[in-house]
């Protein structure tokens, strides 16, 4: 019921915005060859017309659920909302710019300069307007779905604040039922503990119950048969919340396998298209960042071996996806003779650094190499970075959840760097900033790392 009632509510918004952004092109249209604006060139074939409208009404809504705009969030705020849509909007105009100039002779710059601000517009106010329907509904307590809740501990609780934390779909817990008899008559999350388990008959038949969540730890699984059984003889439905939640790390959930439903408590947030998709995003950019950067290369490289003995390029062992190591390429920063002694971390005014070295590492010069790592599928332009097999054996052992950071491939730049967390910084804080990344990954995130990295993310005081 919950899936069922999440996708009528996304749908709703989905086929908002494909009105909206068919008004807006229709007003754009008007707007630039109907209005007091001379029309130089004449007015634009039929089909050419249809074909740039079928773009954007594809487009648009791929770039706005890649912009998680279709996601529930309650957190977000009215500026929030707002916002979001100004960000996939003008990342939608510009793919349907690249598409268009690609694929076409002549096209209104104009007129799709009108789209996109119409566009903005309409979707945004259609969100506000959504957003406050859907609020005064719930005040008034229209169409709600009615839940008892089995089980007033921890889990009881996770299932009340999720309920709670989506009302725009309608659901209230109205009560709350417990194996403990001392809570009986006390409140969880605000919601009243009716009764004993063994009293679900009874508060079946006081109050209407539209759904009957049991949410009862591992430890209360006894209880469930004999609940089971009585909840087959009647009409509700019935949910059953398993405790295992707490063991679920990255992208877990309930599959389905030859009709055989499997909980996975742990999975790879890539695959599939969007494997693809960050595949070819990777690809196309590294072949520009290498064209661009070429010349900067160049004299990198003449610096480094006229200032000191020894190779341009120094490559480094470091692990990568799935546990996979690879050789990171550099510029050569350090005298070749810089771990004689052993494997160690860079650090302030390290002495082993060579004369050019410290200034290629501050503007993070020595790095451009990784480019080629990216083409060749070693690393991705964004990721967690990746850390020496020396190195890591330690940090396994002393940081929870260390190794998910190698369910994705390693980048030259991420979420951490951009945020600051770089050189001698917390390990734990960046493997926090790593997980983030990875459960919120988007190509529309990694467009805006990038972008913060070419506006500087790549300068940082710990850069050494």
């Amino acid at each position: 019921m919950f899936s069922r009632f999440q996708r009528f509510y996304t749908s709703i918004k989905v086929a908002a915005d494909v009105v909206m952004l068919t008004l807006a092109f229709v007003l754009a249209y008007v707007t630039r060859f109907e209005g007091p604006i001379p029309v130089v060139y004449g007015l634009p074939p039929l089909e050419e017309t249809l074909l740039s409208l079928a773009t954007v009404l594809i487009v648009f809504p791929v770039t706005y659920r890649q912009a998680r705009l279709y996601a529930t969030n309650r957190a977000r705020t009215h500026i929030g909302e707002v916002f979001e849509v100004f960000k996939a909007t003008i990342m939608a105009t510009l793919i349907v710019v690249a598409l268009t100039y690609f694929t076409r002779e002549r096209y209104s710059r104009l007129m799709l300069a009108f789209f996109s601000g119409y566009a903005f517009v309409g979707v945004s106010t259609v969100r506000l307007v959504l957003r406050e329907v859907l609020n005064e509904v719930r005040r008034r307590g229209f169409n709600l779905k009615s839940i008892l809740v089995i089980g007033a501990g921890e889990l009881g609780q996770r299932v009340i604040d999720t309920v709670e934390s989506h009302k725009e779909l309608g659901f209230r817990v109205v009560g709350v039922l417990s194996l403990r008899p001392e809570k009986v008559g006390q409140q969880v999350l605000g919601v009243p503990v009716l009764g004993h388990v063994k009293e679900v008959d009874a508060v079946l038949d006081s109050r209407p119950v539209d759904q009957v969540i049991i949410a009862l730890p591992l430890e209360d699984q006894a209880a469930v048969k004999p609940l089971m059984e009585q909840l087959a003889l009647r009409t509700v439905d019935v949910k059953v919340v398993p405790d295992l939640y707490q063991y679920v790390t990255l992208y877990g959930g309930l599959e389905e396998f030859g009709g055989l439903p499997i909980i996975s408590l742990q999975g790879d947030p890539m695959t599939g298209w969007n494997m693809v998709a960050k595949r070819v995003f990777d690809i196309l950019f590294s072949l520009v960042a290498i064209a661009v950067s070429a010349p900067v290369m160049l004299a990198v490289a003449i610096a480094v071996k006229l200032t000191s003995r020894g190779p341009v390029l120094y490559a480094q062992e470091r692990m990568g996806m799935d546990g996979e190591t690879f050789h990171i390429l550099k510029f050569r920063t350090m005298r070749v003779d810089a771990e004689v002694t052993g494997a160690k971390m860079a650090s302030k005014d390290d002495p082993r650094r060579t004369p050019i070295g410290t200034f290629l590492r501050k503007y993070s010069l020595d790095e451009l190499p990784q480019f080629f790592n990216v083409l060749w599928g070693d690393m991705s332009l964004v990721g967690p970075r990746p850390e020496r097999p020396v190195f890591i054996e330690e940090f396994k052992r002393q940081i929870p959840r260390y190794h998910l950071r190698h369910k994705v491939k390693a980048g030259i730049t991420g979420w951490a760097q951009i945020n600051g967390l770089r050189g001698q910084t917390s390990i734990q804080k960046r493997i926090e900033y790593d997980l983030y990344y990875i459960e919120n990954w988007s190509l529309l995130m990694d467009l805006k790392i990038l972008i913060r990295t070419a506006l500087g993310g790549f300068l940082s005081k710990n850069a050494y």
